[in-house]
């Protein structure tokens, strides 16, 4: 009787360790700390802005921004804004978004397209990391306007969120038909 109950204890923790084990593994890249200095009526106060993405590579990603005394926990904090800010796009099979999309935020314009298998990543500056982190590997992509870091990670999520699939578009026909 006794063994039977240890056995048992046994199984209960193997599957709490597998249940750890199956978290999905995000990806940080941090896309810029800036130092901030605040003049106050003792001096100056000095404090780090964190902009980092985070991702699945697999469709989801988030842009955070958090501000902290020292760097460590700014990243910390932006990495949590991140995973509460996540969003889910769709990924065609050659591992490029399913059509063309302007997204805009601020004074940025971001212009995604669609590219064929082989060709990677061609983005520049935060919009690059925001789609590899995302996992999209064969798109082109151009930014119009402002080149600030943030408004244009922020642009590029934008333009994922309208991203849409053909069963959804023909589902929303189909209910807006009938």
């Amino acid at each position: 009787m006794t063994t039977d109950l240890k056995q048992l204890n046994k199984l209960k923790k193997n599957t709490r360790r597998k249940e750890i084990n199956n978290e999905i593994k995000f990806v940080e890249r941090l896309i810029k700390i800036s130092r901030i200095s605040k003049v106050t009526k003792g001096g100056k106060k000095l404090s780090f802005r964190a902009i980092v993405v985070i991702g699945d590579e697999n469709g989801q990603v988030g842009v955070g921004v958090a501000k902290a005394d020292d760097v460590v926990n700014a990243f910390k904090k932006a990495k949590t804004d991140g995973k509460k800010n996540l969003i889910k796009i769709p990924i065609t099979k050659s591992l490029s978004i399913p059509h063309n999309v302007i997204g805009k935020f601020g004074a940025c314009n971001i212009i995604m397209r669609p590219s064929i298998e082989g060709s990677g990543v061609i983005a520049g500056g935060a919009v690059r990391t925001v789609l590899e982190v995302a996992g999209i590997k064969n798109v082109i992509a151009k930014q119009l306007g402002s080149d600030n870091l943030l408004n244009n990670a922020r642009a590029s999520i934008v333009a994922l969120k309208q991203l849409t699939t053909k069963s959804q578009v023909s589902k929303k026909r189909d209910i807006i038909i009938e």
